[in-house]
């Protein structure tokens, strides 16, 4: 009963609007006082410390400076040129070229939310002067954004891996193809929609125009290149990637592009420390809430639940994809795979579902809840860089959820898409 308390008591403190570290915080102390378990406070503390104690997390951090950094010093705009340079003059050209450069974008930031705020603008902008309708603007924007957590280097995959004590390498891996996939099917929709509204196309671009837009962004377009390329040859770890890209990308921005002032700079590194104290804040609070789930064995009980009463890997699979996607809509993403991951990972492991496999598939779950109201916190980044009505930005978002759950669908049946990558360059998983 005192843990049904306590999540009630958290739940409420969530949607008071309290930070989801403090929340968490407060509803374990909670608990430790209604079972008069205080004297186990200072080995909680201890472990809620050691939560944060990891090699691993530093590079989420290194990860949120690159991100802003490249938004701040002109990286952005220049694969938006190149993208649109390429596929621009299809029909609904920059419905595409917004896809195409968040994928670009995604492997550089890793993140769903620097996407958005980031390339963001400038796609809206440019969609809406171009002539198409505001909703579709920044719904698609809101859409492709989710990419940028599947394709390497990706914040949310890092943290499952400390979660789950998986191999970030292999979750790299693992979620490239998916992003891949997400991308086609986004595109498809693009296109349906395109055709259907009549939206209009870009000028076709010269073969010299190309080469030019292309070495405008070339030096940019090295970045995703460098990180890949140096964490999947074991030439640096996805931390020392993280360390790599922040400094390539603040050598770009002062030296390269030459669009980051020391006054900008300082800035990007203030907003970089609030970002990263916000996750270590949450970290602190999961890695306490999760001693006491632990100690009540919360996560047996449960797998103990869905193996007496589920009879396949499949209908497990669809259980948890529902409660994922139902509570995403009402809490945010990242608390929501903290708490959730090891509670849910001892069943998925009895039915030999492999953790790389659902790893991915979680992190997909969660970032159609950042596109779902009434949290939707990529509807709320994406409403704001572009003065989007909450209410049109939601109609315009709703076509784009079809393409992504049929894409969550083929993740969940068919796990070579995520496992072939990470078997074929590791020879296993």
């Amino acid at each position: 009963m005192q843990l049904v308390l306590t999540f009630v008591l958290w739940f409420i403190m969530i949607m008071l609007g309290v930070h989801v570290g403090y929340s968490l915080i407060v509803a374990s102390l909670f608990f430790f006082a209604t079972t008069n378990s205080f004297n186990l406070v200072p080995f909680a503390l201890e472990q809620m410390f050691n939560g944060v104690n990891s090699q691993t997390l530093l590079a989420v951090p290194f990860f949120v400076l690159a991100g802003n950094l490249m938004n701040g010093g002109g990286v952005t705009t220049r694969i938006f040129d190149f993208a649109a340079s390429m596929i621009g003059h299809r029909k609904g050209g920059l419905a595409h070229v917004n896809v195409l450069a968040s994928l670009i974008f995604s492997g550089m930031s890793g993140s769903a939310l620097a996407d958005a705020g980031g390339l963001g603008q400038l796609e809206i902008k440019s969609m809406k002067d171009a002539g198409f309708d505001e909703g579709f603007a920044g719904g698609i924007t809101a859409a492709s954004c989710i990419i940028g957590p599947l394709v390497p280097p990706s914040t949310p995959l890092i943290i499952y891996a400390v979660l789950a004590n998986q191999s970030v390498e292999k979750l790299f891996m693992a979620g490239f193809l998916p992003g891949i996939l997400t991308t086609i099917a986004l595109m498809a929709m693009c296109a349906y929609l395109s055709h259907k509204r009549n939206y209009p196309s870009e000028p076709k671009r010269s073969w010299s125009y190309r080469a030019q837009s292309f070495k405008k962004s070339f030096w940019a377009l090295l970045t995703p290149l460098i990180i890949l390329i140096g964490i999947f040859t074991g030439f640096f770890t996805p931390t020392e990637a993280a360390v790599v890209a922040a400094l390539y990308t603040m050598f770009l921005g002062f030296f390269v592009y030459k669009e980051l002032t020391l006054e900008t700079y300082f800035k990007i590194c203030l907003e970089s420390i609030k970002t990263s104290g916000t996750i270590v804040l949450m970290i602190l609070g999961v890695t306490l809430f999760q001693f006491v789930i632990s100690r009540e064995q919360m996560p047996q009980a449960i797998a103990s639940f869905f193996v007496d009463n589920v009879n396949s890997k499949y209908m497990l699979l669809l259980m948890i994809n529902i409660v994922l996607l139902l509570l995403g809509t009402v809490i945010d993403a990242l608390p929501l795979q903290m708490i959730l991951v090891p509670i849910l990972l001892p069943a998925v492991v009895a039915y030999g579902i492999n953790p790389v496999q659902f790893g991915v598939v979680v992190i997909f779950n969660l970032m159609i809840g950042i596109l779902t109201p009434p949290m939707g916190t990529a509807l709320f980044v994406v409403g704001r860089v572009g003065k989007i009505p909450f209410k049109t930005l939601v109609k315009g978002v709703i076509p784009f959820l079809i393409p992504l759950l049929i894409t969550l669908v083929l993740l969940n049946l068919f796990p070579q898409i995520t496992l072939t990558l990470p078997m074929l360059l590791t020879g296993g998983v």
